[in-house]
C-alpha cells in the first residue's frame, strides 16, 4: 500500500520537523517541507543540509546520496503546496491553538484520502483529529529526537480512527526504517508516560537533598547500564518539555506520581531549560564539565549511601520506574514486548524496564517497593497487583 504513493508533506521545520523531512527523503519519498515564512524556511533548510553534511563527513552517506536526498525535498511557505500530498506529518510546537490552526487548514487543503499525522508527544490525538472533518483519517506518528537516529515511532490511533489509516501509518514507519509500536490515544503514550515520571522522581530526590546530582546520575548508569543519568537526560530533553508532559499526565490520570516537582516548575519559570538554554541541572556554558556540589550529609542521604534498609539510590529510582511499566501492561495499554521496545528504541535503554524486572526478579523489586513505602521516602509505591501476582507465583517477571 505504501508503495502506491510517494508525496509526503511535513509542516514545521524545527529540529524535529527537519529531521522528519530527512527520514522520509532518505527512504525515497518526495517531500515538501512547509514553514510560516522565509526566515523559518531558511533555518529548516539549514538544519537538513547540516545534518546530511555531518552524515557525509562521518562516512554514513556519499556526496551523491546527499544530492539525491536533497533533490527529493522541496520547500514552501504556503500549505497550499500540500494539496496533492498523500501523507502529511505535522511537527509544529506543542500548543493546542497552533495545532488547531494547522489541522483546520490541512483539512481544507488536502484531499479526502490524505492521511494527516501529528507528531505530538503530549497532546491528545483525539482532540487534534476533532479539528478536522475527517477524524477517521488522523493518526499520531510520534518520532523521537533526533529523528534520523532514533528508531522508535509510536503509531497512535483514536476511538474513531479508520484501521486502514493505522495500518498505513505502521507501514510508513517501517518503510522509513523505524520500529513502530501501535497504541491507542492516551497521555504520554508509552515512552513519555514511563520516562518523564522517572525523571521527575529524580528531580524530587535532588530537591529533597537525598543525593547530589552526580550521585543520582551515576547510580542508575552503574546499576542498569543506562546511557545517561536522569538529570543529565532531563537537561538534554528540555525541562520545559518534560514539565508540559507531566502536566498532561497529571490532568489525565490524577495521580501523585505525575505531579511535577516544585523545583522543576521553578527552574522552568526561571528559564533554566537545560542544554538549549545553557543551564539546567548542569551548567553548559563552559568547555569542561562542572564540578559537582558537595554530597548531602543529612541522615536520609547517608542511609541511602549505606543501602539501608536493604536498597540504595538506584533502587529508589528504578523500582518505581519498573512498577510503572508493570501497571501499563496490567492496564492492557501495551504489551510487555511493546513497552520494552519503546524504551529501548525511543529512549536508548540497553534493556527495557520489564527486562530489568526479569533480571532483578519480581520478589526483589516488590520487596524494594514495600521498603521504599515503609521508609516514607516516596509514598504510594506499593507494588502493582500484577507484580505481586508474579511474586506469589515465583516468576522473575511478567513473561
Amino acid at each position: 500500500m505504501v508503495q502506491e504513493f510517494d508525496r509526503v508533506g511535513v509542516v514545521g521545520l524545527g529540529t524535529m520537523g527537519a529531521g522528519i523531512v530527512e527520514v522520509f527523503a532518505r527512504a525515497g519519498f518526495n517531500v515538501t517541507g512547509v514553514e510560516v515564512d522565509d526566515d523559518a524556511l531558511r533555518r529548516g533548510r539549514s538544519l537538513l543540509e547540516n545534518s546530511l553534511s555531518k552524515a557525509v563527513s562521518r562516512g554514513k552517506l556519499t556526496e551523491d546520496e546527499q544530492r539525491a536526498i536533497l533533490n527529493r525535498v522541496s520547500f514552501a511557505i504556503s500549505r497550499e503546496q500540500l494539496g496533492d500530498a498523500d501523507f502529511v506529518v505535522e511537527a509544529v510546537p506543542e500548543r493546542a491553538e497552533l495545532k488547531r490552526e494547522v489541522f483546520t487548514d490541512l483539512d481544507r487543503v488536502c484531499g479526502r484520502g490524505t492521511i494527516l499525522a501529528t507528531n505530538t508527544s503530549s497532546l491528545s490525538v483525539t482532540e487534534i483529529a476533532a479539528f478536522t472533518s475527517r477524524p477517521d483519517r488522523v493518526i499520531g506518528l510520534h518520532f523521537f529526537n533526533p529523528a534520523p537516529v532514533m528508531k522508535l515511532v509510536e503509531v497512535v490511533s483514536t476511538v474513531v480512527t479508520d484501521p486502514e489509516a493505522v495500518t498505513l501509518g505502521t507501514e510508513v514507519a517501517k518503510r522509513v526504517g523505524k520500529t513502530p509500536v501501535v497504541v491507542s490515544d492516551r497521555a504520554g503514550f508509552v515512552a513519555n508516560a514511563l520516562l518523564v515520571p522517572y525523571l521527575n522522581h529524580a528531580v524530587s530526590l535532588y530537591e529533597h537533598r537525598l543525593a547530589s546530582r552526580t550521585e543520582i546520575d551515576n547510580a542508575v548508569t552503574e546499576a542498569a547500564g543506562l546511557p545517561m543519568g536522569p538529570l543529565a537526560l532531563f537537561d538534554m530533553i528540555g525541562l520545559d518539555v518534560g514539565l508540559a508532559v507531566l502536566d498532561v499526565l497529571a490532568a489525565e490520570f490524577q495521580q501523585p506520581r505525575y505531579v511535577a516537582a516544585p523545583l522543576l516548575r521553578r527552574m522552568v519559570a526561571a528559564g533554566l531549560h537545560g542544554r538549549k538554554t545553557g543551564r539546567g541541572f548542569y551548567d553548559y556554558a563552559g568547555d569542561t564539565a562542572p564540578e559537582d556540589e558537595a554530597a548531602p550529609t543529612n541522615q536520609l542521604a547517608e542511609m541511602l549511601r549505606n543501602q539501608r534498609p536493604g536498597f540504595g539510590l538506584a533502587e529508589l529510582l528504578l523500582a518505581p520506574h519498573i512498577d510503572d511499566a508493570v501497571r501499563m501492561v496490567s492496564d492492557g495499554y501495551a504489551s510487555v514486548e511493546d513497552v520494552d521496545t519503546a524504551m529501548r528504541f525511543g529512549c536508548g535503554y540497553p534493556k527495557g524496564p520489564l527486562e530489568l524486572l526479569e533480571e532483578r526478579g519480581a520478589q526483589t523489586v516488590a520487596a524494594q517497593l514495600r521498603g521504599i513505602a515503609d521508609a516514607g521516602l516516596s509514598p504510594g509505591y506499593a507494588p502493582a497487583p500484577l507484580l505481586v501476582l508474579a511474586e506469589q507465583e515465583g516468576k522473575p517477571g511478567l513473561r
